[in-house]
């Protein structure tokens, strides 16, 4: 069979760990289908990495643009593809073959107020709708984002398979002592500090983060510092307003993209890691997290609950108070970090991008029927 993936989104910071993880994971488990890899052309280079029977497609089309409608079915008929995967919502009406999507959460129906404009909601809308419908069979990541894709749309619950997100097998391998120490030394760690990894969004609530670590400072935990890791910090001023607000600058610093080594590192130097998102459509950070043996406070909502499991402190993330106090425990708790970690190594452990992948390429023979 020769199956088409769109890797466009290789390098983007959610959707391009699943794309990146699940194309390893099938170049490891399948040498007898064929794979045409639809990526940019910088990308190139990624099908003779993954193996003999990987083709690169080159194709610049931008996401969520009116080309990519025509030249993604362009692309599947010009190689005779028998099967299409699309890891993200957007499924254009014109794929002339059988198509699996893989759709992680539904943010923007659930916050349409983060979105630009109202035809930012309309478009999220209506590609979803088409995704959801065209599609022969629906991957998502979490049994919280199949129930809100089911409130959301009128399609039989056995269309949709849950399967769950893994862990990069980077952050599994501790850094060495010298990168631990490079690390410490460029970044000036010599104080401890609350971490966050993610994307910088409305939704990631990093605000209530930001006046959650002002009350510890004014409880006297005024050593205590804030590292804020995620793209694209510069696109919302409100977080600086917030630092500016409580007279932070000195004591929270905004990181941008770090590379999947150093974050491992912060992770391990972290006294605990936190993630107050109000929404997820899975939340792998926090997963990140324990795989580095970091204590972890995240959010009681959305699909938190559910991959976190017994092995973090649970907190309702609009509440400052709460969020505060969670931090404080572990700050001051010797045995309750122990704990947190014992439990957060387990937890880790019970997901895995090769168990995913073998799903999803059972997948593939269901729905291209051989």
């Amino acid at each position: 069979m020769r199956i088409a993936f769109d890797a466009r989104k290789l390098h983007d910071y959610g959707i391009g760990t699943y794309v990146r993880n699940v194309l390893k994971q099938l170049a490891r488990q399948d040498q007898v289908n064929e794979y045409v890899v639809i990526c940019r052309l910088a990308d190139s280079g990624l099908a003779a990495e993954l193996g003999p029977n990987f083709t690169a497609v080159p194709d610049d089309s931008r996401p969520y643009s009116v080309a990519e409608q025509v030249s993604v079915p362009l692309d599947l008929r010009r190689h005779k593809v028998d099967l299409f995967h699309e890891p993200h919502y957007v499924l254009s009406p014109f794929v002339p073959c059988p198509a699996v999507v893989t759709i992680h959460d539904c943010i923007h129906l659930r916050f349409p107020q983060y979105l630009p404009n109202k035809l930012a909601h309309a478009y999220a809308r209506t590609f979803l709708w088409i995704a959801t419908h065209l599609a022969d069979r629906i991957i998502t990541v979490s049994e919280a984002s199949k129930r809100d894709i089911l409130q959301y749309f009128s399609i039989p619950p056995e269309k949709i398979e849950v399967i769950y997100n893994g862990i990069d097998e980077r952050f599994w391998i501790p850094p060495g002592d010298e990168d631990m120490e490079r690390v410490r030394q460029r970044y000036q760690l010599t104080d401890p500090f609350i971490l966050y990894a993610g994307n910088i969004r409305p939704h990631k609530n990093l605000e209530r983060l930001i006046d959650a670590f002002q009350q510890l400072r004014r409880e006297g935990f005024d050593q205590l510092k804030l590292l804020i890791i995620g793209d694209e910090i510069s696109k919302y001023a409100t977080l600086r307003r917030a630092v500016h607000r409580h007279k932070l600058h000195k004591h929270v610093r905004f990181l941008g993209f770090v590379p999947d080594q150093t974050l491992a590192a912060l992770y391990r130097l972290a006294a605990v890691f936190v993630f107050p998102s109000l929404y997820e459509g899975f939340g792998l950070p926090p997963l990140e997290a324990m795989a580095s043996g970091t204590p972890v406070v995240t959010s009681n909502v959305s699909s938190l609950p559910e991959v976190a499991g017994d092995a973090a402190l649970l907190v309702d993330p609009y509440d400052t108070e709460a969020i505060a106090g969670a931090v404080r425990m572990v700050l001051t708790d010797e045995a309750l970090r122990a704990d947190l970690r014992a439990r957060g190594l387990a937890r880790a452990r019970e997901f895995s991008w090769s168990r995913a992948a073998e799903r999803v390429k059972q997948i593939y023979a269901e729905v291209g029927g051989k």
